[in-house]
């Protein structure tokens, strides 16, 4: 690049200089576009003369004065310097550019490898990329749905029920000596192995005894038949199949032996509902307690409606959600709709067991469910900017105080663990969605139906793997409560 000491002068561009870009746009696969970009050696001689300019200003060269250092000297003494300056604003201003220029959505930071593009000495610089954007579809007809909305009238025995399980968090487990029942809590070590191979060990946990044992990637149905009647030392072995969408793709769909050694039976004591108890957890009479638990009860309702709507709402528009997504771009989105699934059921009241129970189905359906989850997000997404539906800040605090609520901690520290966590966005995602089924609805026609019960009670789920562990969005919560724990006793 030839630049001469007249080109170092004062800039005369207007405030927002544009480059002339030559921009080529080319589809590469679903989701993803293949860009490549020629900045003419114009652009890239008014940024250097920039760079110069901004440099003449502060270098500190020995024998010269600050501001009198002569421009040639400057470009020879700190030629590198000012390359990748030069290239740095060139590469931000004209991906800023030709965003503004063209039709892209992108969803993720572009894919451009930084150390092979040169800035030349003469001539034009030319870089390429690929950049996944949201998919393109038409927009679906929402304008007057008709949408079955399954309603439920809270019982007396929805709110003892409810109770019941509410009071296991507090309950007391005794260890017995003889023969475990149904509903007996177990302790195990437990062992996964493929044609005598050893694939996974799990040194200890607990399961309650029910028909199905649901784990991350696998269920045992059957369960409580293998193990009632089991004592301290016994072992027991069982065939089980590997989920199709298991996080480790060779062992998808194998069948593993599995071998659980019994160490200790319990049986859970639950606590009275005495004032003392009731003063613990947060409430005056055990009326306060049951108002509470009946509010959460219509929230899990919403929850279902909402969750039945959304399903309504998509299989409504298939015609214009039968677009793919690559398999890389769910892939990497299978931990993100996880946390906001398990988010949703924590913000609408339903217990540790029963989450960690919908946590397992997930994963065990990873790919599938991510895939229809995504879907489902950029069409409400769409609908949300065509009717400029926003979130306020004012609703996320609201959604805070919500949650602080249900979990008996102050909102400060519910924000806290949802930003240190990174789930913060996907509380404004869904509240973004949430805001955008609603309006569909104000404008739908309703057909009320019963509401069916889906209430798993044959089912205890624990969060292990029997391919090997996992990160999962349950431990973390475990976690940051543990940390809580510690600071209120601190």
């Amino acid at each position: 690049m030839a630049v001469t000491e007249e080109d170092v002068k004062p800039d005369e561009e207007p405030a927002g200089y544009k480059m002339s870009l030559e921009v080529q746009i080319e589809n590469s696969g679903p989701c993803n576009k293949h860009i490549s970009v020629k900045v003419p050696n114009a652009d890239i001689v008014h940024f250097h003369n920039e760079a110069v300019e901004e440099l003449l200003e502060t270098a500190e060269v020995p024998g010269f004065r600050k501001g009198h250092v002569p421009p040639k000297l400057l470009q020879k003494r700190f030629k590198e310097e000012l390359g990748n300056q030069v290239k740095q604003t060139i590469l931000v201003q004209s991906l800023e550019q030709l965003s503004e220029e063209n039709d892209i959505d992108p969803i993720s930071e572009p894919n451009i490898d930084l150390e092979s593009i040169d800035l030349p000495d003469e001539g034009d610089l030319e870089y390429e990329f690929d950049v996944e954007v949201r998919p393109e579809f038409d927009m679906p007809d929402y304008g007057k749905l008709v949408i079955e909305r399954p309603v439920h009238e809270t019982t007396e025995d929805d709110i003892n029920a409810y109770i019941e399980k509410f009071l296991n968090q507090y309950g007391k487990y005794d260890t017995v000596e003889d023969e475990a029942k149904v509903n007996d809590y177990v302790s195990f070590s437990a062992s996964f192995d493929k044609d005598g191979e050893s694939v996974s060990k799990i040194s200890e946990f607990h399961a309650q005894i029910k028909e199905v044992l649901r784990m991350h990637d696998a269920e045992i149905t059957g369960f409580d038949a293998l193990m009632v009647g089991v004592k301290p030392g016994d072992k027991k072995e069982v065939d089980v199949t590997v989920s199709s969408e298991a996080e480790k793709v060779e062992l998808r769909g194998e069948t593993l032996n599995a071998t659980f050694e019994v160490k200790e039976i319990h049986r859970l004591e639950l606590p009275e509902l005495d004032s003392e108890f009731l003063s613990r957890i947060g409430f005056e009479t055990e009326e306060d307690l049951r108002e509470e638990v009946t509010s959460i009860l219509e929230r899990q309702t919403s929850y279902q409606q909402r969750q039945s709507a959304r399903a309504q709402v998509l299989e409504k528009i298939t015609d214009s959600a039968d677009w793919d997504l690559p398999e890389q771009l769910v892939l990497k989105h299978v931990e993100n709709a996880l946390h906001r699934e398990i988010l949703e059921m924590q913000q609408a009241g339903f217990t540790k067991p029963q989450i960690q129970s919908r946590e397992n189905e997930l994963r065990q359906n990873a790919v599938t469910s991510t895939r229809q989850a995504l879907k489902e997000h950029f069409v409400l997404d769409k609908i949300a900017s065509t009717e400029n539906i926003d979130v306020t800040p004012s609703d996320i605090e609201s959604e805070i105080q919500m949650m602080a609520m249900q979990k008996g901690e102050s909102p400060r520290r519910v924000r806290a663990r949802l930003v240190k966590s990174g789930v913060i966005e996907n509380l404004e995602a869904q509240i973004r969605e949430r805001k955008a089924i609603d309006f569909i609805l104000e404008k739908a026609d309703f057909k009320d139906v019963p509401l069916e019960n889906t209430e798993e009670n044959n089912i205890t789920a624990v969060p292990y793997s029997v391919c090997g562990k996992v990160d999962d969005a349950s431990a973390s919560d475990e976690n940051d409560e543990a940390d809580s724990e510690s600071e209120a006793k601190e």
